[in-house]
């Protein structure tokens, strides 16, 4: 049987690679984001390649009324309940701007962790009403210790982070499931000139659809990928405060 999901940011590098997966799946499909045209595009490409029903909905992460209308209207839209949400909007800026220029940092927060608190708020209203689905939320790495050289950006995923467990907590119960996602580095506009694009910690993203597809399906609470991210953070956030503040990281 087939699910009935809701992509946000689904022109994203991951969304992207995360929607052709769903798609050759069999699932139907609503992508959310704000650029019409780029996901009318993305649309018709699934429609012909995959054979499903894939529908377009314009998705404004910071416009923060407009998030509980978007829900019910995609609920309406589909030929049955929907039965999944995946947050993949995200905003990575440069540490020095934030270190002077406020504005990032509140377009930093309110992309990432506000935003998603926002119409991920929504969601889980909805689905606990039918007691089944699920959530998923691209997170990442970085959430998991604060380091000076992107650490505006870490705690807007801290939160992320903190939230999303709090709401797997408040679901579980609900039969609602929810998924946080941590990527490392992956082959994305977002990462460009962050890392030598030969590097092994690079990670294709496809490789990351594959895995977050396979961690809804087994219902995970949470998911690092690549896999060996689990260990390079568990060394990271083990490190004593003395040590890892005298660190270039």
């Amino acid at each position: 049987m087939s699910d009935r999901i809701l992509v946000l940011g689904a022109t994203s590098g991951i969304a992207r690679a995360l929607c052709g997966q769903l798609a050759r799946q069999g699932h139907q499909l609503i992508l959310a984001g704000r650029d019409s045209d780029e996901l009318e595009r993305m649309a018709t490409d699934l429609r012909l390649r995959c054979e499903v029903t894939v529908l377009v909905e314009l998705f404004e992460a910071l416009e923060f009324d407009s998030h509980e209308p978007l829900i019910r209207r995609c609920a309406e839209r589909l030929d049955g309940p929907l039965n999944g949400v995946i947050f993949c909007c995200g905003y990575m800026p440069e540490q020095v701007k934030t270190e002077t220029d406020f504005l990032e940092v509140k377009r930093t927060i309110d992309t990432n962790l506000t935003a998603a608190i926002s119409i991920l708020n929504a969601a889980a209203n909805y689905l606990s009403q039918g007691r089944s689905g699920f959530i998923a939320a691209i997170s990442s790495v970085a959430g998991d210790r604060g380091r000076q050289s992107n650490y505006i950006y870490g705690c807007s995923k801290a939160g992320l982070n903190v939230y999303l467990a709090g709401l797997r907590n408040r679901l579980h119960r609900s039969g609602v499931h929810v998924l946080t996602i941590k990527p490392g580095f992956v082959d994305t506009p977002m990462t460009e000139g962050l890392i030598d694009p030969r590097s092994l910690l690079l990670a294709s993203p496809e490789r990351v659809a594959r895995d977050i597809v396979r961690a809804i399906q087994r219902r995970r609470n949470q998911l690092y990928v690549p896999w060996f991210w689990r260990c390079i953070m568990t060394v990271i956030c083990a490190l004593p405060e003395t040590i890892f503040k005298r660190m270039k990281l």
